[in-house]
């Protein structure tokens, strides 16, 4: 019987899928299923996943019939799970041999734990590795209710998000495919929300960072946080988050919304013309969904963080943030 579901995603990614397929396979837990999803590469990607199928029958291919992000590509392979547990894996990540057996002990010890985080370590080009540290409070009680867990996930990432699950779970809140980047993660949020019990495990997840990967390059798609964040409320709003936490949530959305504003204006030479175009009505979009009840009081008052429903006011006191903030920075040089 399959044991773990493991789910895929991987676009122009030949270079580091056989590092991750690798560590996939040789899993000291043999009973495993390999769900890999090409989002319609354009280099060797799919030949080289065929030829991993070709090997050894656990890993399945499947495709995108037009790119589509990965958060679409993991709901499709989320169809085709046969395992009660689930996990995802970046195509460019890889693990421990030890780590979905170490997973698995923890469910079978604890059968009220829904989900369970790996030890997570963060691999630079360099191979340097940084341990992200699991939170006092998981560590101290050896468990976190799903609340607990979400709150810490919620609160930048103290309990990150890679993690085993149970399917039925995953199955009930698919990835959130609303942005082609940073929806998916608000999935993330809502798994441990919905967890009776979550623990952590022995079992490592190397996250592998590097300045190709989609989060960290130059790309307008960064500017998809916005709206990301914003689908997020929507749904902690229907899932009946108690306010303290999402006047919390929408602390960390305004200073994400700041940033992305900055970054246009740091970057808007070199956007194309008919997306610069687009941007006006986004950005007005967005600003109007906050409210200043909302807003920690350290934003209401600071300068460059002021929420003004004028584009045209909030447009200047950006400009005039990012002169100040430029002018810091070169003076320091």
């Amino acid at each position: 019987m399959t044991a773990v579901s493991i789910l895929v995603a991987a676009y122009n990614a030949e270079g580091t899928l056989p590092r991750c397929l690798d560590s996939l396979l040789g899993q000291s837990l043999r009973q495993v299923q390999v769900l890999c999803v090409d989002d319609c590469s354009t280099d060797g990607t799919l030949a080289l996943l065929r030829k991993y199928a070709a090997r050894d029958e656990r890993v399945e291919v499947l495709q995108t019939p037009v790119n589509s992000g990965q958060a679409v590509a993991r709901n499709l392979a989320l169809k085709h799970v046969r395992a009660p547990l689930v996990c995802m894996v970046d195509a460019d990540d890889w693990l421990s041999p030890d780590a979905l057996q170490s997973a698995v002990d923890v469910f079978t010890a604890y059968p009220l734990t829904d989900s369970v985080a790996f030890t997570l370590y963060y691999n630079n080009k360099e191979g340097d590795e940084r341990l992200h540290p699991f939170p006092d409070k998981l560590l101290s009680a050896g468990f976190l209710s799903g609340a607990d867990a979400f709150k810490l996930s919620l609160n930048g990432w103290q309990l990150h998000g890679l993690y085993v699950t149970r399917t039925a779970i995953n199955r009930t809140y698919p990835y959130d495919a609303s942005c082609r980047l940073y929806s998916d993660d608000n999935t993330s949020h809502l798994h441990y929300l919905h967890s009776r019990e979550v623990r952590c495990c022995s079992g490592i997840y190397y996250y592998r960072q590097h300045d190709g990967s989609s989060t960290r390059q130059f790309s307008p798609l960064r500017l998809d946080l916005m709206e990301a964040n914003l689908s997020l409320l929507f749904s902690l709003r229907q899932e009946h988050v108690e306010k303290k936490v999402l006047h919390q949530f929408e602390g960390q959305r305004w200073y994400n919304f700041l940033g992305c504003y900055r970054f246009f204006l740091h970057h808007r030479r070199d956007f194309p013309a008919s997306f610069v175009e687009s941007l006006p009505q986004r950005f007005t979009t967005i600003l109007h969904t906050f409210r200043p009840s909302r807003l920690p009081l350290r934003y209401r008052w600071k300068p460059g963080y002021w929420l003004l429903f004028s584009p045209r006011l909030f447009d200047w006191q950006q400009k005039a943030y990012v002169r100040w903030w430029e002018k810091g920075i070169k003076g320091m040089d």
